[in-house]
């Protein structure tokens, strides 16, 4: 038993001889929006102002019921200030350690006390990592009290001009995390790592209070605590303040966004023993930028296919969570994308460490929208922003402010704090090699990259207004820029509406009319159809062809955009399916049988096919799905390839049987009776005037009519044909040519049309009236179950959806798939009414449905497209939509109206009720 005794506290004496020399956290605030922590609090102005209470750390004060709301250009500016207090312990263990208070963030101007004395200089600048040394103003193992004050409107107008006069959200508060930081007296503050591709590491280290130390030493690991490598070390001095340990590691494990491999520097600062121990996770990896050339990352040329994201949630502004960084870091990488644009500060560190992990290329930036830092300021912030971050391999450029907000005199400064030596962006212009030029229309970026000589890697594209830009006019550009030489990558903007709560206005959510709801997901994440367009363009499995041709054996060409990886790290899956029919109490498929696909190796930037072992009865079915996934198991796209054309889903299913058919042409209008229904036509040009089912009123009226054209009177024919009725129209001048209304017997109703049009127009078809207020839903096979643009067809899948009603309001809510709009690949729908159901099917595979007007937002700019007239209509062609700076025509030659060019046709039938 004694032996046992003195194993327990040898270890037990071992942890606490460890924890002593390694470096302590105690958080005085929560950790995130997830995990908070009580302060006494009080704000001089706006909501509950002038009175102490209690509010979370961290925070933004307005999300907590506190002070003034304000958007960054809007006048005018909210000034209040927060006082915060709060009592906390030292460990009575500490009091031979030095003693840091750490702020994570603190908007604007922080100044601390500490049981009365000052901490320090007042702290100036919102997004960055400050702290204090208060090692001699705490008591160890007594109750201390921190005082802070926080001002919203900093003292200094370079920073309010940098920071707050700006397109985004504006707040207060210490809204990231307050914790102290315990070293033993003798230690290492921080370290900066240049790990190169070639496996040549360098670290400098930089120490404080040498006296005993003798030696630096570093030990370098595996995530999962391997030793790589021998350790290596060199001597110190009494009062040295920074030494560089260097080394060699054969054949790293290289870091990418697709390959995000990860190393550990164990730093151990030396005497007879080990006197403080600090590690670092870092990535082997090497980034170029060679003129005229590429972005090379660890010899290799890249694409930055990325969105620019704000630090953001709706209940709490800017104060977030590492699971929101998890999430949002998922969301982007499920879109195919491989980077991402810090907007426009520097994130919190647990983002920066999640796109490590999970990897994405990283642009940081330094704060300055449209206006910058002054230099004394400056030189500051980019000190506390790359020395924070310096060590994230995942970090390829540094961003020295936003769109003219570039203070040019700081540029040096970024390479003084980094071993790297990363290059410098200004967004917006040339630096670096790199033009980053943004919002130009489709021609001048194709331009910039025929006769350009810079790359081209525009850090703002496709302004995502409403449902305008990012999928819209992407695959136009993605095509046209993807081999260009001097092609670089884009950044849409931007990941997601920032949309706030106002908790002084009843908890709505407030995007500031137009300035905010810019995102390709909505204020919770949710996903407009933007999302999957992107999705589909982005992957790295790139499928050539979308339609099988008739002589299809089961060979599907694909094409490797991966960069760094074998398609043979992939898994390909297969499956056929047959839809139910618009009668069939379903959606999705009624059956399924899986199909193999032989193993595939196919290198970066190589061609092959994907070889699926069919079965002999595979053209009995109606479609085939091949979905791709990444070696992570992460979802990379499912395609779909039509196998039948619509005609084969109308003919089994439109009964031309039934009774005896009436008809009355005894008045100014035509009336036919078959079965239970009643149809009312004109006789001046044939159109349907009326429905009637059982006595009972449908809706469906005024149409066909052309949504471009015009047309004029016309001879008309009717009377019995073959058991049925038939109303046929000839057009003597207009662009109709020719409409034919047949009516079974049964009560179905068909419909052959002809019309004629040249030129450019934004929609061709015909349209019927029907009132919305009668729309409940639809059930339908097409391409869904997001609605399309003429520019942004890319993300939907064949299948049979069910769309409930909504009336989604761009900007104001986010109710996704939106019900309104233009579909694609329409076979048939079933419109579930108040009146009853109303069924249409085509024989055609060229038709578009459009359901409805959608509402495009308030204040929408060029992110609108037309509707032709009417309610229900069934088109040739669709609109395009624009984005918030460009006409649809300028984003590409999607983007440009329908060119028609002749004589066109369609047919459809009409059903009535159930089946």
């Amino acid at each position: 038993m004694l032996k046992y005794r003195f194993v327990i506290w040898t270890v037990l004496i071992t942890a606490v001889s460890l924890l002593a020399r390694t470096t302590e956290i105690q958080y005085l605030s929560g950790t995130g929006n997830d995990n908070t922590v009580n302060w006494n609090f009080m704000v001089t102005g706006g909501q509950n102002s002038n009175k102490w209470t209690k509010i979370s750390v961290p925070s933004c004060w307005e999300l907590q019921g506190f002070g003034n709301y304000n958007y960054g250009r809007q006048l005018p500016h909210a000034d209040e200030q927060g006082k915060y207090r709060y009592a906390f312990m030292v460990p009575q263990n500490w009091y031979s350690k030095k003693i840091e208070l750490v702020f994570e963030g603190s908007m604007t101007d922080t100044e601390v006390w500490i049981n009365g004395m000052s901490a320090g200089p007042v702290h100036r600048g919102a997004f960055y990592r400050f702290s204090y040394d208060i090692t001699r103003l705490v008591r160890a193992g007594e109750e201390n009290m921190l005082e802070v004050t926080v001002s919203k409107k900093s003292s200094n107008e370079s920073v309010n001009l940098a920071e707050r006069v700006a397109d985004f959200w504006i707040f207060g508060g210490i809204f990231r995390p307050v914790y102290l930081r315990a070293l033993p007296w003798e230690h290492v503050d921080r370290v900066a790592i240049d790990a190169q591709a070639d496996g040549s590491f360098a670290v400098d280290v930089f120490l404080e209070n040498i006296e005993l130390a003798k030696q630096v030493e570093c030990q370098i690991k595996t995530t999962d605590g391997q030793n790589v490598g021998s350790p290596f070390s060199t001597q110190i001095n009494k009062n040295d303040t920074h030494v560089r340990l260097t080394t060699q590691i054969e054949n790293p494990q290289l870091w990418t966004a697709e390959t995000p491999d990860l190393y550990v520097a164990e730093i151990r600062l030396k005497a007879a023993d080990v006197m403080h121990l600090t590690t670092q996770k870092f990535g082997f990896r090497t980034v170029e930028v060679r003129k005229g050339d590429g972005i090379y990352v660890n010899n290799v040329k890249v694409h930055l296919k990325g969105v620019n994201r704000h630090s953001f949630w709706p209940e709490s502004g800017r104060t977030l969570s590492k699971s929101l960084s998890i999430e949002d870091v998922n969301l982007i990488k499920d879109m195919n994308m491989n980077a991402v644009r810090m907007s426009h500060y520097p994130p919190d560190a647990h983002f920066l460490d999640v796109c490590d992990s999970l990897g994405l290329f990283v642009l940081d930036e330094l704060t300055g929208w449209q206006a910058a830092y002054d230099t004394e300021t400056g030189k500051r912030l980019v000190k506390e922003l790359v020395t924070r971050d310096v060590n994230h391999p995942c970090i390829l450029f540094w961003d020295n402010g936003n769109e003219g907000g570039f203070n040019y005199e700081l540029v040096p400064e970024f390479s003084k704090w980094d071993p790297q030596k990363r290059n410098v962006l200004h967004p917006w212009e040339t630096a670096s090699g790199i033009n980053t030029s943004h919002y130009q229309d489709f021609e001048m970026f194709r331009k910039m990259l025929d006769d350009g000589s810079d790359l081209l890697m525009p850090t703002e594209i496709w302004h995502g207004l409403y449902d305008g830009g990012h999928g819209a006019g992407l695959q136009d550009y993605w095509d046209m820029a993807y081999d260009k030489k001097y092609n670089a990558g884009a950044f849409s903007w931007v990941f997601a509406d920032e949309g706030v709560v106002r908790t002084d206005k009843n908890n709505i959510i407030d995007n500031a009319g137009n300035q905010a709801p810019d995102g390709i997901l909505g204020p919770h994440h949710e996903k407009e159809a933007s999302f999957f367009a992107i999705k589909e363009i982005y992957s790295p499995v790139y499928i050539v062809e979308k339609v099988l041709d008739s002589g299809f054996n089961g060979a599907i060409p694909v094409e490797n955009r991966y960069y760094y990886t074998n398609l043979d790290q992939c898994s390909f899956s297969a499956w056929l399916g047959t839809f139910p029919g618009p009668f069939d109490d379903a959606e999705g498929l009624a059956s399924r049988v899986d199909v193999q696909i032989a193993p595939v190796s196919c290198a970066p930037g190589e061609k092959s096919q994907l070889l699926l072992e069919m079965p002999d009865t595979f053209s009995g079915y109606d479609v085939l799905y091949v979905n791709a996934k990444a070696n992570t198991g992460r979802d990379i796209y499912t395609w779909s390839f039509p196998l039948q054309k619509s005609r084969k889903y109308v003919a089994p299913i439109v009964d031309i049987k039934g009774g005896k058919i009436q008809a009355d042409t005894s008045g100014n209008n035509l009336v036919v009776k078959a079965a239970n229904m009643e149809y009312v036509f004109e006789t001046r040009r044939g159109k349907l005037r009326s429905v009637k089912k059982d006595g009972n009123t449908i809706s469906l009226n005024n149409g066909p009519r052309l949504a471009a054209g015009g047309d004029r009177p016309a001879t008309v024919h009717y009377g019995d044909e073959d058991g049925t009725y038939v109303i046929e129209s000839n057009f003597h001048s207009g662009n109709f040519i020719h409409l034919k209304w047949t009516v079974y017997a049964s009560g179905w109703l068909k419909l052959d049309y002809q019309y004629r049009l040249y030129g450019y127009h934004d929609f061709m078809g015909v349209s019927f009236d029907y009132p919305e207020e009668m729309v409940q839903g639809m059930k339908w096979l097409g391409m869904g179950p997001y609605r399309v643009w003429k520019n942004r067809t890319a993300g939907v899948m064949l299948n049979v959806w069910q769309n409930d009603y909504n009336d989604t309001t761009p900007g104001e809510s986010w109710d996704y798939p939106e019900f309104k709009g233009y579909y694609d690949a329409f076979h048939w729908v079933v419109i579930d009414t108040k009146e009853g159901p109303i069924t249409v099917m085509t024989d055609q595979d060229d038709l578009y449905l459009r359901m409805l007007t959608p509402n495009l937002g308030k204040d929408a700019r060029t992110a609108t497209a037309p509707f032709p007239g009417g309610d229900i209509s069934f088109l040739h062609g669709i609109s395009p939509i624009g984005t918030k700076f460009r006409d649809a025509v300028n984003t590409g030659p999607h983007g440009v109206p329908f060119e028609a060019n002749g004589d066109y046709t369609g047919t459809l039938y009409f059903y009535f009720g159930e089946n």
